[in-house]
Parts: C-alpha cells; sequence; structure tokens
C-alpha cells in the first residue's frame, strides 16, 4: 500500500541529477534544430548573431529546465515558466514588446500643488526584482524562495560547468 505522496517524495535523483538530464535533453534539441535549420531566421546570418541566439537558447534551456524540475512548488518557477511560455508565445507570434519599468512615485498635494516625490527601493524590493515572481511575496515568503532559487542557481552553475569540463577535454 504505498500512497502518492510517499511515491512522490521518494524521488530517484537528486535536483542536481534531475537538473543536469533535463538540461542534456534540452541542448540536444537545441543542437538538433541548428542541424536542421530550423530556428535559423530568414536570410544569412553573420557568426556573432549565431553565437548570441545559440547563447540566448542555451540560457533559457537552463532556465526552463531548472523550472520544470523545481515543478510548481515555488513561486519562482512558476513565474519563471509562465514569462517564458507567454515570451515563446509572443516570438511565435512575430511580435516584439519592450518591457518599461516605472519606478514607483507618491504624489503629494499641497494647497493645490501636485509634487511627485519619487521613493528609494528597500532591499526587499531590490530582491522582489530578482527573483521571478517576487513581486507579490511577503518578506518572509521572499527570502524563503530567495534562498531556494539562490540554492537552484548554484546548482545550475555546477551543472553546466562539470558539462563544460567534460567537453573541453
Amino acid at each position: 500500500m504505498t500512497s502518492k505522496h510517499v511515491i512522490a517524495t521518494t524521488h530517484t535523483g537528486s535536483l542536481k541529477n534531475r537538473f543536469a538530464r533535463r538540461f542534456l535533453r534540452s541542448l540536444l534539441k537545441v543542437k538538433r534544430s541548428d542541424r536542421l535549420g530550423t530556428g535559423t531566421g530568414t536570410g544569412f546570418q553573420s557568426n556573432e548573431e549565431i553565437r548570441k541566439r545559440n547563447a540566448q537558447r542555451i540560457k533559457t534551456a537552463a532556465y526552463r529546465s531548472m523550472a520544470c524540475v523545481v515543478g510548481p512548488r515555488k513561486n519562482w518557477s512558476r513565474a519563471l515558466l509562465f514569462k517564458l511560455r507567454y515570451r515563446a508565445r509572443i516570438q511565435g507570434a512575430g511580435l516584439r514588446k519592450r518591457c518599461l519599468v516605472s519606478k514607483k512615485k507618491r504624489v503629494l498635494r499641497k494647497e493645490n500643488k501636485v509634487q511627485v516625490i519619487s521613493r528609494e527601493p528597500s532591499r526587499a524590493d531590490n530582491l522582489r526584482k530578482l527573483v521571478p515572481g517576487g513581486d507579490s511575496m511577503d518578506i518572509c515568503s521572499l527570502l524563503d524562495e530567495t534562498a531556494h532559487y539562490i540554492k537552484c542557481l548554484a546548482t545550475q552553475v555546477k551543472v553546466m560547468e562539470s558539462i563544460a569540463d567534460l567537453y573541453s577535454e
């Protein structure tokens, strides 16, 4: 009598192993699409353009792999997957939009005069900008998500370093 909860908590591999497997599969897809010529766009591209495009595709594959391995348990992974899906949908439609970030401003009204005062962002506000999905979290949840996000980024760096070391020999 094994329940789903017991099976779900006993993963066969660590976070690092699961990320490495998923990331390598994503890299194979990138390599196959390059070989088949899909995703190259129209016209001729310089080596610099090709290098930039491949770097962006590897970065996206790394983020998507890590967010998929973590799953929907963490806010940052849900926010990152949502952002990647939205970006893919926009690029698939051929539309380019730039996100404009505006500073939060507070308006003071004194004797029929309007003064605009921009406030300095706090450390928590700066942290909210760095962690995906952090803008909608309270400080306690933000710190917990940040710790997990940093742990996952460190794992991502270790895996990518070991792959680079393996192929550079």
